[in-house]
C-alpha cells in the first residue's frame, strides 16, 4: 500500500518521519487559534555600534575640557619642571636641578605648613558647622526656604569682592569687628598685620563663604534617608544623639566623602581671598604655597621652579585624595533600599 504524498491534502501519519513539501509551511504547533510566540530580533550590530557613537558625542564637550584643560596643563607644567625658563628666553633643560633645589628651600616648606594649618583650621569648622545648618534646616519650619537660599549667598559673591569687605571689616581703627568689641571694652587686635591672628581671619572668611554651600549637600543627604529608619531606632529606644550616631552620620558617608574630597582640594589651592587681604604677608605667615607658586612665577618669572612647586602641590593633593577614597571605600553605602 502506497503513503499519501504530502500535497494530497492528507496530513502524514505521526513518527512517519515524511516531511511536507517545500512549497508548503509546516503547521503551527498547539491548539487551533492560538498565537504562536515568535523569538525576539536580536538588535543589529550596526545598531548597537551606532548607539556607542552618539554616546561618545554627547560626551565629547566633557572629555574635551578634562583633556585641553586639566590633563594637558598638568603635562605642559611637568615638562616645564624640567627646564630654566624667564619667558623671555628660550627654556633651558636643567634636568632634576629645580626638584634639588625645591628640597633645600624652607621658604617652601614653610609655605607648605602654613597650607596644612590653614586647612585644619578651615575644613574642620567649615564641614561641623555646614552639618549644624542642615540640621537645623531640615525641619518643617516657618520660612525655612528663605534661610536655606540666605546661607548660600556668600558663595555666589566672587572671592576678590569678598576680601575686599573682609578687609575693611577687619580693619583695626574703623572695621566692624574691632568697633563692636570696643563696645565691650576689649581692644582688638590689628587682624591682618597680626602674625598671630592673619591666617585665622582669612580661615574665618573662606569658613563664612563656603559653609551655607556645604550645607546644601548635607542637607540632600538628610533627606535621602529613609524615615522608616529613625522609627525603628526610636522604637528600639535609641536617644536622639545616638540616632545621629549610629543612623544619621552613618548614611551620610557618601556626603561627607565629596564634600572633604572637593573641600580639601580647595583650601590646598586657596590664593585669591590671601592676595587680596594680606598679600602674604606679615612675615610670610599667610603665604601659601599657591601664593609662593604665584610669586615664583610672576614676580621672580622662574617659571621652570614655579612648575616644580606646583607640581609639589599636585602630588599632596593627589596623595590626600588617595588616603580619603581608601579611607571611605569600606565605610560607604549608597544603596538604602
Amino acid at each position: 500500500m502506497t503513503a499519501p504524498r504530502s500535497g494530497s491534502g492528507l496530513g502524514a501519519p505521526p513518527g512517519s518521519g515524511t516531511a511536507p513539501d517545500a512549497e508548503e509551511p509546516a503547521a503551527p504547533a498547539g491548539p487551533v487559534g492560538t498565537a504562536v510566540s515568535r523569538p525576539a530580533r536580536r538588535p543589529r550590530r550596526g545598531l548597537r555600534g551606532l548607539g556607542d557613537l552618539h554616546a561618545y558625542l554627547f560626551i565629547a564637550p566633557s572629555l574635551f575640557g578634562v583633556l585641553a584643560f586639566l590633563l594637558l596643563p598638568v603635562l605642559i607644567v611637568l615638562v616645564l619642571s624640567f627646564f630654566d625658563w624667564e619667558l623671555l628666553s628660550d627654556p633651558t633643560f636643567v634636568g632634576l636641578d629645580n626638584y634639588r633645589r625645591m628640597a633645600g628651600d624652607g621658604g617652601v616648606w614653610r609655605s607648605m605648613l602654613v597650607t596644612v594649618g590653614y586647612v585644619l583650621l578651615c575644613i574642620p569648622l567649615q564641614t561641623v558647622l555646614a552639618m549644624v545648618l542642615a540640621l537645623l534646616l531640615n525641619r518643617r519650619l516657618a520660612g525655612v526656604r528663605f534661610y536655606r537660599a540666605l546661607y548660600v549667598v556668600p558663595w555666589m559673591a566672587t572671592p576678590i569682592v569678598l576680601g575686599l569687605t573682609w578687609k575693611w571689616i577687619f580693619d583695626p581703627r574703623d572695621g566692624v569687628v574691632n568697633n563692636i568689641l570696643d563696645l565691650f571694652g576689649v581692644t582688638g587686635p590689628a587682624w591682618l598685620s597680626d602674625p598671630t591672628w592673619a591666617l585665622p581671619a582669612i580661615a574665618l572668611v573662606n569658613i563664612w563663604q563656603y559653609a551655607g554651600y556645604n550645607m546644601l549637600f548635607f542637607l540632600a543627604g538628610l533627606q535621602g534617608i529613609p524615615r522608616e529608619l529613625y522609627d525603628a531606632a526610636a522604637v528600639d529606644g535609641a536617644a536622639p544623639v545616638q540616632r545621629f550616631f549610629r543612623v544619621t552620620l552613618p548614611l551620610l558617608n557618601p556626603t561627607m566623602f565629596f564634600v572633604l574630597v572637593t573641600n580639601l582640594i580647595g583650601a590646598f589651592q586657596i590664593f585669591d581671598t590671601v592676595f587680596v587681604m594680606t598679600d602674604g604677608g606679615p612675615s610670610h605667615r599667610t603665604e601659601v604655597i599657591n601664593f609662593k607658586i604665584y610669586g615664583t612665577a610672576f614676580r621672580e618669572f622662574d617659571f621652570g621652579y614655579a612648575s616644580a612647586l606646583s607640581m609639589l602641590l599636585f602630588v599632596v593633593i593627589l596623595t590626600v585624595t588617595l588616603v580619603q577614597v581608601r579611607f571611605f571605600a569600606k565605610r560607604t553605602t549608597y544603596d538604602l533600599s
